[in-house]
């Protein structure tokens, strides 16, 4: 089997410091801690083609599936939304495995799950990578930049999930349905360049946890929360952030996020390098442009490699 779709790939672990089991792979023990964080309509697995090179580099490698997702558990308390994301990944990796500093990297929903994080605790965020993301709109910086909203034709899974998720996820009665819904998103949704996911087995190896009907409505919870405040487990806004030093990469090939969102991110992080854009990639940066962002995020924290005590 090609070891980028074999789903025992990894050792996977689990911890409950939020009361659910949350399922994570950490590897590079003693590297530099990278937390890698995925978005929707993802899983860890998303990460599998990058984890071994980051190790390598001298990472200490960790990648949960988000509550909800994945082989990770239900929220216990029913909320799905990014706070709760952020609880959870500062439990798991600062209280249960014990790093006091931590680079976190994510896009999509990961993407303002770091983002919270950086904000919250940003004694204990040392850096961030961070592609194709939700951002937050500054009305006087990106006043002059065009492109600051996603094409309308893109936004009707959003709005769907949004406000009727269980009227959704009730039309999708089998795991296959409910795999093949999914499936959209990396094929004729063209979020991803196109033939991204062109090779054998790679389209049902990310769907394949999507086949739970309680997962799959777990995950419209991020959607979810974006239009009700009964689905948020408490107030959370992203604004800019002068203070986090932050790698730019964007998947241009994108159809679903900002086209501009290379200077939409380069206004909301100021302490930034890049934006860089990554030739031929869309949406899915860790599964389309690999190489690019493991040595773009190796060059970025050259620095903390070198004199971490563990590399």
């Amino acid at each position: 089997m090609d070891p980028n779709i074999d789903p025992g790939r990894f050792l996977v672990h689990t911890a409950s410091p939020r009361g659910f089991a949350q399922a994570f792979l950490r590897e590079g023990v003693g590297g530099v801690p990278l937390l890698c964080v995925h978005g929707w309509p993802e899983s860890k697995r998303v990460f599998w083609k990058v984890v071994e090179p980051f190790a390598a580099a001298g990472f200490e490698v960790i990648v949960p599936d988000l509550r909800g997702f994945g082989d990770s558990e239900l929220g216990p308390d029913g909320f799905h939304d990014v706070a709760s994301h952020a609880r959870d990944l500062y439990a798991l990796v600062h209280d249960e495995l014990g790093h006091e500093r931590v680079v976190v990297l994510g896009g999509d929903l990961g993407g303002p799950v770091v983002q919270l994080l950086a904000l919250w605790y940003p004694e204990w965020v040392d850096r961030m990578v961070l592609f194709n993301s939700p951002l937050p709109y500054l009305k006087d910086e990106m006043a002059g930049i065009t492109g600051t909203r996603p094409a309308r034709e893109a936004a009707d899974y959003f709005m769907r999930q949004g406000l009727d998720p269980d009227g959704l996820a009730a039309e999708l009665t089998t795991p296959e349905q409910r795999r093949r819904y999914i499936a959209t998103f990396y094929t004729s949704r063209f979020w991803a360049h196109p033939g991204a996911f062109a090779g054998e087995g790679e389209v049902e190896f990310h769907t394949e946890p999507f086949g739970d009907a309680a997962h799959l409505r777990a995950g419209f919870g991020g959607y979810e929360s974006s239009f009700s405040a009964a689905a948020r487990s408490e107030p959370s806004t992203l604004v800019k952030n002068p203070a986090t030093r932050t790698l730019l990469l964007y998947g241009p090939s994108d159809h679903v996020i900002y086209p501009a969102f290379d200077r939409m991110a380069a206004a909301v992080f100021p302490n930034h390098v890049g934006p860089f854009l990554l030739r031929d990639c869309g949406h899915f940066v860790p599964w389309e442009a690999p190489h690019a962002l493991v040595s773009g995020t190796t060059a970025f924290c050259g620095d903390l490699l070198a004199g971490h005590p563990g590399v």
